[in-house]
């Protein structure tokens, strides 16, 4: 197990550590890094999302106790977060920061070891859980943001919009409603789709790897140190509760785990920059939680499965 979660981390730095070598070496132009960025927010991203979700093989999955399990464990983490919001003694650019390294979840590494661990049942149970967690973790991100965000506070009416023509919570709740009607995606749209979301992967690391600002990176203690607890300490602890709670056993439940404990997407870096967090704070706790995950997600997910 250890192993397959590993080899699903070892690309992630690998394209980070390219990104920061490319701006280092001023490979490319300064004005491609915001281009590539606004691409993977408005398009790319999305079409990850989509796909992915409106293509979902869903036999044989617990669908109903997996769901309970994952929104029982995100949404009280979420809202803790926020009732401490006063103790964490960073502004509010920095506290978006915080929250997204504390709730979101790179599914490419999940989706990578669920693979690896369980086969072609593994990839059905990822499949539920970015179904049940993309589209919360979205959400409650645009609601913080909304709140804490550079812009400042918005209305009720303002933040309605914002979550309404959110292109990432769209592209959810489009996927899944494709997904509920079981009409999947029309074939000439569903490949074209599925390439734009491979897209983003690397291109969304390549970005975080070249905002990484070294000579910042002791400022980064404190934020790494809290979203990492709150990722792979309190994230997994609240999810192991939730399985015991519910009855949710299993590949299923080692699957929600695994899920709640994978370090923070490289969407985060891109949300950060298009919705006015702290990008580059972002952008190292997302390298840093990278590097920590090599040895906290299997250490945690073995850990807590002998618990089930």
């Amino acid at each position: 197990m250890s192993a397959a979660l590993v080899l699903a981390l070892l690309p992630i730095a690998v394209l980070i550590a390219l990104g920061a070598w490319l701006r280092h070496r001023h490979f490319l132009n300064e004005g491609f890094w915001p281009q590539a960025e606004r691409l993977g927010y408005y398009l790319l991203l999305p079409s990850l999302f989509l796909h992915s979700l409106a293509t979902a093989q869903l036999d044989d999955v617990p669908v109903r106790e997996m769901v309970a399990v994952l929104l029982l464990s995100t949404v009280p983490v979420a809202m803790l977060f926020v009732a401490l919001r006063g103790l964490l003694k960073v502004d509010d650019a920095a506290f978006t920061s915080l929250f997204q390294g504390g709730i979101r979840f790179n599914n490419y590494v999940g989706v990578s070891a669920a693979a690896g661990l369980f086969g072609t049942h593994g990839i059905a149970l990822a499949a539920v859980a970015n179904a049940t967690i993309v589209p919360t973790v979205n959400i409650l991100c645009v609601l913080v943001f909304a709140r804490y965000g550079s812009a400042g506070r918005l209305s009720l009416k303002a933040t309605l919009r914002q979550l309404a023509l959110n292109p990432l919570v769209l592209a959810c709740l489009i996927g899944i409603l494709l997904q509920l009607l079981g009409v999947g995606l029309p074939a000439g749209i569903g490949p074209a789709l599925k390439a734009l979301g491979q897209a983003s992967l690397p291109l969304g690391l390549l970005c975080v790897g070249a905002a990484l600002n070294f000579a910042a990176a002791g400022s980064w203690l404190k934020p790494v140190g809290v979203s990492s607890l709150a990722k792979f300490v309190v994230m997994p602890a609240a999810t192991l509760l939730a399985c015991h709670l519910l009855g949710l056993r299993g590949e299923a439940a080692v699957t929600a785990i695994l899920f709640q404990t994978l370090p923070t997407a490289s969407s985060s870096y891109i949300m950060a920059r298009q919705l006015g967090g702290d990008a580059p704070l972002m952008a190292g706790i997302i390298a840093s939680q990278t590097v920590i995950a090599g040895l906290a997600l299997p250490l945690v997910v073995i850990s807590l499965a002998t618990w089930l």
